[in-house]
């Protein structure tokens, strides 16, 4: 005999048997999306430790093999171990031995580097008096034709009147290479360039510089020398000039005082994300000093546009114009080597005659 029930009750019961139809639909979601969100976090950590076996593992010609290897067996793993978590657990494992190897590697301060980036500079400090050493100014016929040549420089901090920013680019306008310049006056201007510091027969490599491929040099420089040689030598790069002015000069100089007097006494790492030519600016100011965080700090052949919005850069101009006007390439090929490259490649921008 069937039993019939009240409509009220019969609605309370299609009710909980719909919402937990529901909860099981949602469960069985968040359990594909728990099951794919591990291993996409899986991949990316074999993607890292196949690289960081690629680019630094210490025996140079088993590299590729060990990688290899390290692949294989991945592979392997997620085909034949079973349960699935004991495949997750045993390739995590292998990532975690990885990344406890590949933290015990250690920059060096000696190794055969090529010369354009073989001496590292160092400063000393008296009162207002700075000395620096190993200030690089070589003389260029042609990008790879040179003499190497070193100079000791004082500069007075009392005699520093600004900051310039040249921003260097290759080929993406997305990507350029920041390089600041102190101008001491009568004392003249010292130049920072912050680069990997490869070894004789390497060449930079983009994926390299996210491992412990390349270590870090801040190159200290006279203007003829690392802007000349960009713009007047190597081919197919432009490099921009720009007066900086929501900058405390003497702060931020001292700051690179500190940066490369530390280097002098312990290397470290270029990493192309957390310690590239732009992000180890940031880094190397207090927390408290920082600029606010933006993108364009890493896409940072946007950075000018970044410091036009921040009004950090002349404003007079609307940004297009000042950044057609402000490429100096044509200014230096026509100063080459003369004593008066600087003033030369600053005529007419925004901000610079009064500065002078």
């Amino acid at each position: 005999m069937a039993i019939r029930l009240p409509w009220a009750r019969r609605g309370i019961i299609m009710r909980r048997m719909a919402d937990e139809k529901r909860m099981g639909w949602l469960a069985r979601v968040l359990s594909l999306a728990g099951m794919v969100g591990s291993w996409v976090l899986i991949l990316i950590g074999v993607l890292w430790a196949f690289g960081a076996l690629w680019f630094d593992f210490p025996l140079a010609f088993l590299r590729p093999w060990v990688a290899a290897v390290f692949g294989v067996v991945v592979v392997l793993t997620v085909i034949l171990v079973r349960p699935r978590w004991r495949a997750k657990l045993g390739i995590m494992l292998g990532i975690l031995l990885i990344l406890l190897w590949w933290l015990t590697l250690q920059p060096r301060q000696y190794r055969d580097w090529k010369a354009e980036v073989a001496v590292t500079p160092w400063a000393t400090i008296d009162g207002d008096v700075v000395t620096l050493y190993q200030v690089r100014n070589f003389e260029y016929r042609s990008e790879k034709d040179f003499t190497p040549r070193y100079e000791t420089r004082h500069v007075d901090l009392r005699n520093l009147r600004g900051v310039d920013m040249f921003l260097n680019y290759w080929g993406s306008p997305y990507m350029a290479h920041p390089i600041m310049s102190y101008d001491f006056g009568k004392d003249g201007r010292v130049c920072f360039s912050i680069e990997t510091r490869p070894e004789k027969g390497e060449a930079y490599s983009a994926l390299g510089g996210l491992y412990r491929q390349f270590e870090l040099i801040y190159v200290v420089a006279d203007e003829r020398d690392v802007i000349g040689v960009r713009s007047n030598h190597r081919e197919g790069e432009d490099v921009y000039l720009y007066r900086l002015n929501l900058i405390s000069a003497r702060d931020s100089f001292l700051e690179y005082m500190n940066v490369i007097n530390g280097l002098a006494e312990n290397p470290r790492w270029y990493n192309a994300i957390t310690n590239n030519c732009t992000t180890a600016i940031r880094q190397q100011r207090a927390a408290s000093a920082r600029a606010p965080w933006d993108y364009r700090m890493l896409v940072n052949g946007l950075g000018d546009q970044m410091l036009y919005e921040r009004r950090a850069i002349d404003t007079s101009l609307p940004f297009s114009e000042l950044k057609a006007l402000s490429r100096v390439n044509d200014r230096a090929k026509a100063a080459g080597d003369t004593p008066d490259f600087s003033g030369k490649i600053r005529e007419g921008l925004p901000g610079m005659d009064a500065a002078e």
